[in-house]
């Protein structure tokens, strides 16, 4: 037997011993899968979610279908508590609001990119170093929620207040929006769209942006677009951030003040959310 043949042979074996591998992960993954799909919504998890002003709204089949939307991502997400104990309560509020964002969007599976949700007690101090022009800074943020690559950060005590209540905010819906947007690639305020609705979205997105950057630039009142408010001129991808927000929690004064925005958001998410939520 030949050197070349042995190297042959030796990296024959190693390719199949890989591809065994990959194909034995495989099929623990699906058996796993196979397993989340059968287990029952549990009844304590349910009275949470009746608490929440979206979920009682919702029919019959939406709730069932994101009962088990909420299965899945419970058991196929990582949750760290920092400072905090990873309660059911935290796992399941979160992957409601997580989910209801995909509730009539199709995915191959929730949020695939994601694996890890890192949950704070409150809002956390993060340093920050900025350049422009080749100087660089150093800066402090409290933030409330933050979604990075593979990982979503959630303050609880906040996060608690909203889910429970409508209030504008919605800091889980926030930090999932941007999940969505980054499904395309790029954090840039356009989400997975049709090919047919792409130029449309464009344009309406980026007229009111512009003219909220506008005003908040000039130090204009902001008008109507109190609504969203200055944060929401950061850049697009806040911008969509901030709209699902209101789009959920402000569904009446979103569609009274800017009905061709509502209605985009309403063709994307598939959920009339003014319809949904008693006006108050």
């Amino acid at each position: 037997m030949t050197y070349y043949t042995v190297l042959a042979l030796l990296f024959g074996g190693l390719g199949l011993s890989a591809l065994g591998f990959y194909f034995l992960r495989n099929l623990k993954r699906e058996e796993r899968m196979q397993q989340i799909r059968t287990m029952p919504f549990k009844a304590e998890h349910r009275i949470l979610l009746q608490k929440t002003p979206h979920y009682s709204a919702l029919t019959s089949r939406d709730k069932e279908t994101i009962e088990r939307s909420i299965i899945e991502f419970v058991y196929t997400k990582e949750f760290v508590g920092i400072g905090i104990e990873v309660t059911d309560e935290m796992k399941v509020i979160i992957a409601f609001y997580a989910c209801i964002l995909l509730l009539h969007i199709k995915t191959k599976a929730c949020y695939p990119q994601l694996h890890t949700i890192i949950i704070y007690p409150s809002a956390v101090m993060v340093e920050r170093i900025t350049s422009e022009g080749g100087i660089y800074a150093k800066e402090h943020l409290v933030i409330e929620g933050e979604s990075a690559e593979h990982t979503v950060v959630i303050t609880w005590d906040e996060a608690k207040h909203e889910a429970y209540h409508l209030r504008h905010h919605n800091v889980i819906i926030h930090e999932f929006a941007h999940e969505i947007d980054f499904m395309t690639g790029e954090l840039d305020g356009v989400p997975p769209l049709e090919k047919s609705k792409y130029h449309q979205w464009l344009h309406l997105m980026f007229h009111e942006y512009t003219i909220l950057r506008h005003l908040v630039d000039k130090a204009k009142d902001l008008g109507k677009h109190e609504l969203f408010g200055a944060y929401a001129a950061s850049n697009e991808a806040e911008f969509f951030a901030v709209l699902s927000e209101r789009f959920f929690e402000s569904p009446h004064l979103f569609k009274k003040h800017f009905p061709q925005l509502y209605n985009e958001l309403y063709e994307f998410y598939e959920i009339d959310t003014a319809a949904l939520i008693t006006k108050h």
